[in-house]
């Protein structure tokens, strides 16, 4: 299933993108959805850099329900590679639950714009029925379904980060 979701930002191209690269653990007092962000590697070979970060969301899920869902449920790896000369990142996502049966790959762009920048965000997020824990009768129905709600969740959160971003430079520069 297509995964998208687009922000203007109001700053230079430059600066949002060296942002969202080498600051993002700055950012997650800006994230609402984000408990934390931990950087497990980075390799600086410009004009590429390529980071792996292990994200642990349910920030703003309450304690309650927080109780009911293990950290798996709620943290993921994003393996990705930034390319300074083309303005862009390509990433994959890891679920650490249904590690197997949930795949996610896309791009992020950086356009430079009159307002300042325009990130899109493309991608596809793919779950294998046959993967799932559940009875086989049930996987192709399931899948989709899961699929979906998966991207209902997951586009926002895209939008929130670029708003983390505005809200953390608008913060610097004050």
């Amino acid at each position: 299933m297509k995964l998208a979701a687009e922000s203007i930002l109001t700053f230079p191209r430059e600066l949002v993108f060296r942002t969202y690269r080498d600051q993002l653990t700055e950012l997650v007092p800006y994230l609402p959805n984000i408990r934390g962000i931990a950087i497990t590697s980075r390799k600086d070979d410009p004009p590429r850099t390529h980071l792996v970060n292990v994200w642990s969301g349910g920030g703003d899920i309450p304690a309650v329900a927080r109780a009911f869902l293990s950290e798996k449920m709620l943290s993921w790896t994003d393996y990705a590679t930034w390319d300074e000369s083309e303005w862009s990142c390509a990433w994959r996502m890891e679920a650490h639950s249904l590690k197997e049966a949930l795949h996610a790959e896309g791009n992020n762009r950086f356009l430079e714009t009159p307002e300042g920048c325009r990130l899109v965000i493309e991608g596809d997020l793919t779950i294998e029925g046959k993967k799932l824990p559940i009875p086989r009768l049930l996987a192709g129905s399931a899948a989709p379904a899961i699929e979906k709600f998966l991207v209902a969740m997951i586009r926002p959160n895209l939008t929130e980060v670029a708003k983390g971003v505005a809200k953390f430079l608008e913060a610097q520069r004050a």
